[in-house]
């Protein structure tokens, strides 16, 4: 059963930083595709960042300078760490696994709220 945990998301003040995690089991992790998406109240569900196999890394233009996606094969953990956050960046931010261009897990979500 695969399971993708996320943490670390909670409530910071505009400028703040938060780093979230996503634990993985029950899966291949090195093979995976990792990446962060999110989902604003009242919107789509939005790419955020990934990172593949091999470590080379994407990013939303919204994001580029500000977050960092890392993964550690070791611990199974996929992380995002998020500087100068803004209030547009409040959203529930999900954990996804995926090969060949396709999603193929997700995990629960952890909700980031930024005040102004």
């Amino acid at each position: 059963q695969v399971q993708l945990v996320e943490s670390g998301g909670g409530l910071v003040q505009a400028g703040g930083s938060l780093r979230l995690s996503c634990a993985a089991s029950g899966l291949t992790f090195g093979s995976y595709t990792m990446g962060w998406y999110r989902q604003a109240p009242g919107k789509e569900r939005e790419f955020v960042a990934a990172i593949s196999s091999g470590g080379s890394t994407d990013y939303a233009d919204s994001v580029k300078g500000r977050f960092t996606i890392s993964r550690d094969n070791a611990k199974r953990t996929v992380y995002l760490q998020m500087n100068s956050l803004k209030p547009e960046d409040t959203a529930v931010y999900y954990c996804a696994a995926g090969v060949r261009g396709s999603i193929r897990y997700w995990g629960q979500g952890t909700l980031v709220t930024v005040s102004s």
